[in-house]
């Protein structure tokens, strides 16, 4: 099985086409919740400042359809017993509704999920509270009851104002994430939190002549260990009970100072804030901060989840060296938290615009990483094969092949003809210059020029990515447009270029400055061979 590999398709497809059973250490999922919703994607410019263009990554919408109906019939009848009478009892009770389907396909894919971990494996199941009784049930019949584990409760964000808009209800903060095994005895690694500041003066209320903070702790034990009953500086443990070290370890100590007396001479174990772990992780998490709190890790992309949450996850239920998978992983976190964390991984999205993000984030995030794609065109028959089936999803990979991010919505002239931008600095001015970038998948002529030449005519540089070969007079209108005279990169780039998708799965690349700022030695030679001119 490959790892470190981005799948683009239907993750129950590529489940059962590429992924063995008992293959894989830790599965992490956040699926959409049936919230009825659009969500749309906000990108991030260079300079950290949010982009006003917003294109719809998804529409939340689950329905009852004819693929809903094939996939519950299926599991009907080659599904596990207990979970085919579940999922008939949820159809009789709640209907052939939206809710009904999201649960058929989540229960479809669940069942792969477990077959595809491993016995120590863990399967991390990221909902809100809406949907989350619905899929426990669902859980507790493929997984087994008593391999339920947590029922984990994330604070996602702060207090609601909801009843200043009329609500009725406790304010909504938390998403729930359910943590099921497949065995016994799932990979565990400990998390610890640091103590909070109240534990601390109320436990850790010593503090040493050296500053050290410390609280104590009795020195006897239930049972013996050994040399444990003995006479120590005139005291003998309590009834029944035995001292907790041998007489060799309690002189150790001694010369060590970890021992303290009370007023009548008892001695007690010192321990310090500075050698605890922490107390480890409870059900509750408190301490993961929602990304709109920190505004350099948000990339505007919806559903996207904190990385400390996701290193939480993998770093207590995998090791170095396992795989991690994501059947729906979005922009990516799990992956990200992953490759850190020196695990494999296995990513899978269903629309192109999510593997987009992903393949830059990734290269972003681990500059030279090595990860392959499966399921995007590789040649020119399959790009006109994916422009056929859906010119959507053809225009964000195509966006992806030169580094540029989509703009815009499907709505014919919601996006004034950009279809997707590559800012860069430039001048050294405060606001970023940019590339516009138009693709097309059908028949083109020199009238696709002239409307780029007037879409870009404000910035600096307009790109033309064609599925069909340009014709001459494209190529003279392109060339007259002139050049566009880049101050920081002391170079020339043309105005108005064309790339074909077959040049750029060749390996061409628009002649453009670079999306980075050159090193700072190389702007002062710059800057020092303009002011010589």
């Amino acid at each position: 099985m490959e790892t470190n590999v981005l799948y683009y398709g239907d993750n129950l497809e590529i489940l059962r086409k590429y992924i063995p059973d008992s293959s894989v250490d830790l599965v992490y999922l956040d699926p959409p919740f049936n919230s009825r919703k659009d969500y749309n994607i906000l990108f991030r410019e260079n300079d950290a400042q949010w982009s006003p263009a917003q294109i719809k990554a998804f529409e939340d919408t689950w329905r009852w359809d004819t693929e809903a109906e094939a996939i519950y019939q299926d599991i009907i009848i080659n599904g596990p017993t207990k979970l085919a009478k579940l999922v008939s009892a949820m159809r009789d009770g709640i209907g052939t509704n939206d809710v009904m389907a999201y649960l058929v396909m989540m229960a479809a894919r669940l069942i792969d999920l477990h077959r595809v971990l491993k016995p120590t494996g863990s399967l991390y199941l990221h909902c809100d509270p809406t949907a989350s009784h619905y899929l426990k049930l669902v859980l507790d019949q493929i997984f087994g009851p008593t391999n339920f584990r947590n029922e984990i409760v994330w604070k996602r964000t702060s207090a609601h104002s909801d009843v200043v808009q009329g609500a009725r209800h406790y304010g909504r903060i938390h998403d729930t994430i359910l943590l099921f095994t497949k065995g016994t005895n799932p990979t565990w690694n400990t998390d610890y939190i640091p103590y909070d500041d109240e534990y601390v003066e109320q436990i850790y209320r010593y503090i040493d002549q050296d500053g050290r903070r410390y609280q104590t702790q009795p020195l006897h034990a239930a049972k013996p260990g050994g040399d444990t009953l003995y006479e120590w500086k005139g005291k003998f443990p309590p009834p029944g009970r035995y001292w907790a070290f041998s007489r060799a370890n309690m002189e150790n100590l001694e010369q060590q100072g970890r021992i303290v007396y009370s007023g009548k001479g008892v001695p007690r174990y010192k321990i310090y804030l500075d050698k605890s772990q922490g107390v480890p992780a409870q059900d509750v998490w408190l301490d993961v901060s929602p990304v709109h709190y920190n505004p350099k890790e948000r990339l505007g992309y919806p559903t996207q989840k904190p990385s400390a949450l996701l290193e939480r996850i993998v770093k207590v239920s995998s090791n170095e060296g396992d795989i991690v998978l994501d059947p729906f992983c979005g922009c990516g976190t799990a992956l990200v938290a992953a490759q850190k964390l020196n695990r494999k991984w296995i990513g899978i999205d269903i629309t192109h615009l999510a593997i987009a993000v992903m393949k830059r984030r990734l290269s972003d995030h681990f500059p030279g990483i090595q990860f392959k794609v499966i399921g995007e065109p590789a040649d020119f028959p399959s790009a006109k094969e994916l422009a056929k089936q859906d010119r959507y999803q053809f225009q964000w990979w195509a966006l992806s092949l030169i580094g540029a991010r989509p703009v815009g919505d499907k709505k014919k002239g919601a996006d004034q003809g950009i279809d997707g931008v590559i800012p860069f600095p430039d001048d050294g001015g405060a606001k970023l210059k940019r590339v516009i970038v138009q693709v097309k998948s059908g028949h083109v002529g020199v009238k696709d020029i002239r409307e780029l030449r007037t879409v870009a005519s404000n910035d600096a540089i307009g790109v033309l990515l064609t599925l069909e070969p340009p014709t001459q007079p494209m190529k003279t209108e392109a060339a007259e447009a002139g050049f566009y005279d880049s101050p920081l990169w002391q170079k020339k780039f043309p105005k108005l270029q064309i790339l074909t998708i077959e040049e750029v799965l060749a390996g061409k690349q628009p002649h453009i400055p670079s999306p980075a700022p050159p090193p700072k030695a190389a702007r002062m030679k710059q800057a020092k061979q303009a002011n010589l001119m």
